[in-house]
């Protein structure tokens, strides 16, 4: 059975690609995700795929996926980042967010910890493979945007650095 994690990392990789249905069946359990084709009239900016599950017990269930908005942290966020100098270390990937390499060891980085562009600074695990994600900037971590353990979308800014 596909854990709620997997289920959010698909639609978000079909929602990306131009696939209009996907299909997952296994134990007993069948997922169904549909999206409306482009172009087709729809009254809001984005349509959400349609999640529709279904197992031998319980009938179909469709559930539309909310579209998210900006959250006000986010928009303060983006407007320190237009007002500054500061570079944006952002998610490649859906995922969960680790500071550090596993529970007992301290974190990559730190707010005042320099980094170069190889630096890791953080791991996204996604669909059980653990990703090291690099600075990509010289400079100094001013502001860790993300939590450990926290599930990060796709080009969320993960950490604010001040190029040197």
């Amino acid at each position: 059975m596909l854990k709620i994690q997997e289920i959010r990392e698909i639609i978000k990789l079909i929602d990306q690609s131009s696939i209009e249905k996907f299909s997952y069946e296994a134990e007993g359990t069948k997922i169904v995700l549909k999206k409306s084709p482009i172009g087709q009239d729809v009254p809001t900016a984005m349509t959400p795929p349609v999640v529709q599950a279904t197992t031998p017990s319980a009938p179909a269930a469709k559930v539309a996926q909310p579209i998210v908005q900006a959250s006000p942290v986010a928009e303060a966020v983006e407007e320190v980042n237009r007002d500054s100098s500061l570079h944006e270390v952002t998610s490649p990937m859906v995922g969960t967010f680790y500071a550090a390499s596993s529970p007992d060891t301290d974190a990559f980085v730190q707010v005042g910890s320099n980094v170069t562009n190889e630096s890791v600074v953080c791991i996204i695990e996604a669909m059980k493979l653990f990703n090291e994600i690099e600075a990509e900037i010289t400079g100094e971590i001013v502001e860790i945007l993300a939590k450990d353990g926290q599930l990060v979308e796709y080009g969320q800014p993960l950490f604010l650095v001040k190029a040197k």
